[in-house]
């Protein structure tokens, strides 16, 4: 016989209780009974019975055999010779196809404690035969495995956590070749996907409905055995929620306005369904999720300044809810473009008022920190730790006009207001009265021009004239600096003169100046001709200058009206304040380029002789289209060029008007 063993070392055999002394594998028994085997190694083997027999006919099997083995049943006699019509017998009945064999062949055997016999014909005194039959025959068919046996690790396993399922069974040594496939169950539903080669089965997260019945199976495919393990009773825990924990994205509850807010709710230990809620301090619920997670979120998009304030969430797997601590959250605003306003005493600011620059960021988080400007040039800086606006005074000098602006800032991004514009006006000084040309260089006849000029003070100014406190004239600076007044002398400049000035802010005083001109007049004639040739040759040069000379004289011989029909110094005998005479063809086309301003009389300094009139005046100015023309417009004080003309004496008793009178009749021009 013998015995495979895959252990190693030497074999020792027993024949029942007997050890025998045999250390080889393989004996060779000649007495029945029950033999086993072990090595140093390995346990005993399962017992054999080996049984001797003197009958006539005997059945034999192999051995081995294992459930689903396929074996060969011998009928042998103990005179082969003579044997013959073998049968064989299972239970009682005759098996198919085993007639006058020598074996027969049992496929897939199981465990079934049948019991198998054969008969056969022996032939006695060579011409007898009779039947025999054996002694039943009950084969060993031994397991192919052992029933499974289903453990779980752990044997009771909590909420949310894994289990392992393993399906413990063995295989003889001489069938370890065999593959088995195992299936894992629970309340009669296969697990996982099905059965496979392996013994185990993780399942990774268990849940309360998860308790149950559980149980497993092998199956040997090849040889169509299959075995259950018996049931167990898998209870999964559950473990109450504890540590509730509220947290933020961003960390900390810090936001700016129109940013997402993410609350986030856990737990350190619960197991099974979780349901999370989150709360606002005097709110209603803000939300509710039920989930299989330690863990849940809940999102607030696009914060506004609303939803700053205390919040907290809470968490219940039916043991009752755990609340979490109070958490802040802070909601910031940027700036919006703040407002600049500036306040002055009056409506329009002086140099020395106080002023006052205001800016307000309607929206946006304290504190805030404002900046002042003048032309871009940081004028100082203030913070508002609670919100709202804040002021900067400042008293004003001449260098404060300008574009004023200021910003905002809470460490969210700049802002700028928009510009104020501020113009400071300042006070005229004291002016100064002038003569020109000075008292030394005037006689009586000559036209002087009284000047009046502060030199301090806004524009536009206006200035008055006056002698001996009564009003001669007055004049307007648009763009600053002085006036002047003509006077002509007929006879003698004698009086006090003073002027003021005035731009709004109250009128100033010059001092008071005394002149006394005296003296013989100078040839009327000769006046006109050098102030008219002085005048001319000052614009025109040379050339121009002779033209008007000769026209004029032509003009005072003739009388007449010209062939273009220019008027005659006779047509400008009679004084008017409210035209204007122009007496030479070349003024004619000359004034037409001038706009004309305003009629102004030269005043007689001497009203008590009545044989002198006023004379007309014309202020002119520049238009547009002569200004690149006439050199006389170009004047470095841009003060209005001003004609003279008509200067004439009147005798009150004498009516005619004969050519001495026409000696006394002449224009000037004034040139500055």
């Amino acid at each position: 016989m013998n015995f495979h063993s895959p252990a190693q070392g030497d074999t020792t055999w027993y024949h029942g209780k007997d050890l025998l002394k045999v250390t080889s594998r393989n004996i060779r028994m000649e007495e029945s009974g029950y033999y086993q085997c072990k090595t140093q190694r390995s346990s005993f083997s399962d017992p054999v019975l080996v049984e001797f027999s003197s009958d006539q006919l005997i059945l034999q099997a192999p051995h081995p055999v294992f459930e689903g083995d396929t074996i060969s049943l011998k009928c042998r006699g103990k005179e082969e010779k003579k044997t013959s019509d073998k049968i064989y017998y299972k239970n009682g009945k005759k098996l198919k196809n085993s007639y006058n064999t020598d074996s027969v062949t049992l496929k897939s055997v199981s465990r079934d404690n049948s019991e198998y016999h054969c008969t056969a014909s022996i032939e006695f005194l060579s011409i007898f035969s009779r039947t025999i039959t054996s002694k039943p025959l009950k084969i060993q068919v031994q397991e192919l495995f052992l029933p499974p046996v289903l453990t779980a690790t752990p044997s009771q396993p909590t909420e949310g956590g894994p289990v392992t399922l393993t399906c413990e069974t063995q295989l003889p040594p001489q069938k370890s070749n065999v593959q088995l496939q195992f299936c894992f169950f629970r309340d009669g539903q296969i697990l996982g996907s099905g059965c496979s080669s392996s013994l185990e089965l993780q399942i990774p997260t268990m849940w309360r409905k998860d308790s149950g019945s559980y149980w497993c199976m092998a199956e040997a495919m090849a040889y169509r055995i299959s075995k259950n393990s018996s049931r167990s009773q898998i209870h999964v825990q559950r473990i109450p929620v504890s540590e509730v924990i509220l947290e933020t994205k961003p960390p900390g509850g810090q936001l700016i306005e129109g940013e997402n807010l993410v609350l986030i709710c856990s737990v350190a230990k619960g197991t099974g369904t979780i349901t999370f809620s989150w709360h606002k301090e005097g709110t209603r619920n803000l939300g509710r999720k039920t989930q299989h997670s330690l863990l849940a979120e809940l999102q607030i998009p696009t914060v506004k300044m609303h939803d700053a304030g205390r919040y907290y969430c809470a968490a219940d797997n039916n043991y009752g809810p755990i609340i979490s601590k109070w958490i802040r959250v802070t909601v910031r605003s940027p700036v919006s473009h703040p407002v600049l306003t500036l306040k002055a005493p009056r409506a329009q600011a002086v140099v020395g008022d106080m002023v006052e620059l205001h800016c307000k960021a309607l929206r946006g988080s304290p504190p805030i920190l404002y900046r002042f400007y003048h032309e871009d040039v940081i004028m100082g800086n203030s913070s508002a730790p609670s919100g709202g606006g804040v002021s900067f005074n400042f008293s004003l000098t001449v260098d404060h006009s300008g574009n004023y602006s200021c910003d905002a800032n809470n460490g969210l991004g700049s802002q700028h207001s928009h510009r104020v514009s501020l113009k400071v006006i300042v006070p005229v000084s004291h002016p100064v009265l002038t003569l020109r040309p000075p008292a030394a260089q005037t006689k009586v006849g000559d036209v002087v021009e009284l000047h009046c000029e502060a030199l301090g003070g806004s524009p536009p100014i206006m200035y008055q004239f006056y002698h001996e406190d009564i009003t001669l004239g007055n004049s307007l600076a648009p763009s600053g600096g002085g006036a002047s007044f003509k006077l002509f002398l007929p006879t003698e400049l004698v009086g006090n003169y003073s002027c003021d000035a005035d731009n709004g802010l109250g009128a100033q005083h010059s001092e008071v100046m005394a002149f006394n001109i005296t003296g013989t007049p100078r040839n009327r004639t000769t006046l006109v001709t050098a102030g008219i040739t002085v005048g001319l040759l000052s614009f025109l040069g040379f050339a121009i200058a002779a033209l008007l000379l000769y026209h004029f004289w032509t003009q005072r011989k003739s009388g007449g009206l010209s062939a273009a029909g220019t008027p005659s110094a006779n047509d400008c005998q009679e004084p008017s304040l409210s035209r204007s005479c122009i007496t030479n063809p070349q003024e004619s086309s000359h004034s037409e380029t001038l706009a004309l301003m305003e009629l102004q009389p030269v005043y007689n300094v001497n009203p008590e002789e009545s044989h002198v009139v006023y004379s007309q005046i014309r202020n002119m100015r520049h238009t547009k289209e002569n200004s690149a023309n006439s050199a006389r417009m170009h004047q470095k004080d841009k003060e209005p060029v001003v004609i003279y003309s008509e200067l004439k004496k009147v005798y009150v008793n004498d009516s005619s008007r004969g050519t001495d009178h026409e000696d006394a009749t002449g224009n000037y021009e004034n040139v500055p």
